[in-house]
């Protein structure tokens, strides 16, 4: 059985290196971006993560903000005529732009703690796989949300600093981080990428398997959030040694009317299979891939996996199984990329070779 991944933090710059402080750096609040497709983290300078919210925005009929994150996410599924909910990150990229930017400047007011400063630098993570003008979709949303300098970092470079991995050194490491709209996964070593393979499959998917699972085989209707809590309650992507149950609740397709639905572990592990299949398929396709003298390095470091969907149930163990590989999850993955987004923020410089 795998275990969490808690590595030994390198020292590994010294004060040289380190951003210069300015006279009047208390005028700004930097801050790095994990702009996620489920949710959005934001670590400012000096302070940590000071955010960690859905990636939702409720609008009214003019097209007006309404609420950002947590309350947009309360009222998803149960707006009326006037309010509608948006979210606009599909597949780990900007969807759409106008309300991309209206999100970004809603959650960067929130952390503001002082009214008069104001965003110079920002460093956002993206999906290695993404084009060139979907990259440029998202340094134009953080520039018009009031960046000075935006800075982009591909999102496995991210999770590898921020779970304490030394990317400068001529060693390989694999990382696959599972978001809700990507999985990405890469071979880093010497401050680059050497292999990369984006699928845009995450958490939003798994959820919407299990809406069809229960669609098609129960006549029962239910809601993304429902799905949601679900997966991760009794989700799993192999068999658990004690098979688990929750009830639920839907709308019957055959009467219309509000019911309960017993549902087990071995439902879920059903509907998603295809989902988490696929996803073990691109790690092992990777690995065909990866250089011999990096591959040796994988068999004695393992894969490490990140992102929210590392927590899926017995996902560690299914793809250790596979590939016959040590896999190690890491300690707290839901952060793992925007902790490695704000390290490069406080030393840029250092971390000059991984950015764009």
């Amino acid at each position: 059985m795998s275990d969490t991944y808690t590595p030994t933090k390198t020292k590994s710059k010294d004060s040289k290196n380190q951003t210069k402080k300015g006279l009047f750096d208390f005028l700004y609040t930097d801050i790095a971006i994990d702009l996620g497709t489920a949710n959005t983290l934001i670590y400012a300078r000096d302070q940590g993560i000071v955010l960690n919210e859905p990636s939702i925005v409720a609008l009214n009929n003019q097209n007006e903000p309404v609420a950002t994150g947590h309350e947009a996410r309360l009222m998803h599924e149960k707006t009326h005529r006037n309010i509608r909910t948006v979210r606009p990150l599909r597949d780990g990229v900007i969807a759409d732009f106008e309300v991309a930017e209206q999100m970004i400047r809603g959650m960067i007011k929130k952390v503001k703690m002082k009214w008069y400063s104001t965003t110079r630098q920002m460093v956002v993570c993206v999906p290695s796989g993404i084009t060139e003008v979907e990259r440029r979709a998202v340094r134009d949303s953080a520039e018009h949300a009031g960046a000075k300098e935006v800075y982009l970092v591909d999102e496995p470079m991210a999770a590898a600093i921020g779970i304490g991995l030394d990317v400068h050194e001529p060693v390989g490491n694999m990382i696959v981080d599972i978001g809700g709209g990507t999985t990405e996964i890469a071979v880093i070593a010497l401050s680059g990428i050497v292999y990369a393979q984006s699928v845009r499959l995450g958490g939003d998917e798994l959820n919407d398997d299990i809406i069809s699972y229960f669609r098609r085989n129960h006549n029962l209707l239910i809601g993304e959030r429902t799905a949601e809590n679900i997966k991760c309650e009794i989700g799993s992507a192999a068999p658990l040694d004690e098979e688990l149950e929750m009830i639920t609740k839907g709308r019957d397709l055959v009467n219309g009317v509000p019911r309960t639905r017993q549902v087990t572990s071995k439902d879920v592990r059903e509907a998603i299979s295809e989902s988490v299949n696929t996803i073990v398929e691109a790690i092992t396709k990777s690995l065909e891939q990866t250089p011999p003298e990096l591959s040796a390095d994988i068999l004695d470091r393992g894969i490490m996996l990140t992102g929210g969907g590392a927590m899926l149930k017995n996902l560690d163990k299914l793809i250790m199984e596979t590939t016959d590989l040590p896999v190690h999850i890491a300690e707290d993955p839901l952060t793992a990329v925007v902790r490695g987004t704000g390290a490069i923020l406080e030393d840029i410089d250092y971390y000059r070779t991984v950015i764009s």
